[in-house]
This record gives structure tokens, C-alpha cells and sequence, in this order.
């Protein structure tokens, strides 16, 4: 199997400098997550945005439409923050014929106590059981996109209701 993995940023991928929370988005942490595992398959990281997903554009969600309809993978990974990744899975619903599972942290990869790790392992799972179609792995789940939410209070994603 060969996997396309796209990076948009978000909190996955973010570096802390102080205790007031300053940050930036720096390096996708995904290849990292999956060299650790010790993963047995192809895969390529590409990277098209390196921001909070708060600030990701309508033109950044095109491009990353546009960059997936033209990798010949079948199998696409997106890492992505997860306060709008609802949002860019709706832009990719008419893509046909590929299997889409986007994932991303509620903690930063680089911390100790993450969900990263677990979150990329779990859409790695998902990206090669599933049909073709747009899912978002996040917290142990799989859920179809346009039928999730994040819920902030209790730090998950959760089915809508």
C-alpha cells in the first residue's frame, strides 16, 4: 500500500515557547509518529499549510482538494488542527475513489502526554479498512465526515446528535 500524507498544521504539530502559550506550528511531526511505529508501507508527507486551523483559508482547503485529486494514491492520510477539521472534510467530500481520514492532536505531538501518536496510528488503521469516502480518526473513532463535531468541553470529537 502506498499513503499519501498531507499536512495542513494545527495543534499537532505545535512548539510552545512560554507559559503564556506562545507558539508556532513548526514541522509536521507526522513522519516522526510513523518512523516510531516503525511503519511497513510507502508513504510520502507533503505538506500544504503550517498554521492553526483557525486561519486556514478557503484557498488552502482548494489546494489541498486540488493536490489530492492529483496524487495517483489511493490511500490519503491529512494531519490537521482540529478546530476547523470539519470544515476542510466537507471541501473534500466530492473527491471520488480514494479513502480520506483526516486526523490531528488535542495536545501537541511533542508533549508527553499527547493523543497524537494514537490518533495518527488510528487513521493509519482506518485509512486501509475503510471504502472509499472522507473520515476524521480522532479519540479511538472513526466517523464519516459530516457526522462529528468537536466537542471543546470534553476535549473530543464526538457523533452528532
Amino acid at each position: 500500500m502506498q499513503l499519501a500524507v498531507f499536512t495542513m498544521g494545527g495543534t499537532i504539530d505545535k512548539v510552545y515557547f512560554d507559559d503564556l502559550s506562545d507558539y508556532t506550528v513548526g514541522e509536521a511531526q507526522v513522519r516522526p509518529i510513523l518512523d516510531g511505529a516503525n511503519v511497513d508501507m510507502e508513504y510520502e508527507v507533503l505538506e500544504v499549510a503550517r498554521k492553526d486551523s483557525l486561519y486556514v483559508t478557503d484557498e488552502e482547503r482548494k489546494t489541498l482538494h486540488d493536490r489530492i485529486v492529483a496524487d495517483p494514491r489511493r490511500h490519503v492520510l491529512v494531519t490537521h488542527g482540529t478546530d476547523t477539521m470539519t470544515e476542510t472534510a466537507k471541501v473534500l467530500a466530492d473527491i471520488p475513489d480514494k479513502v480520506i481520514v483526516l486526523t490531528g492532536a488535542m495536545a501537541p505531538a511533542r508533549f508527553a502526554a499527547t493523543d497524537a501518536v494514537f490518533n495518527v496510528g488510528c487513521a493509519v488503521g482506518a485509512v486501509q479498512c475503510l471504502p472509499p469516502g472522507v473520515y476524521i480518526a480522532m479519540n479511538g473513532r472513526v466517523f464519516p465526515a459530516g457526522t462529528v463535531r468537536k466537542n471543546r468541553e470534553k476535549g473530543r470529537f464526538e457523533p452528532l446528535s
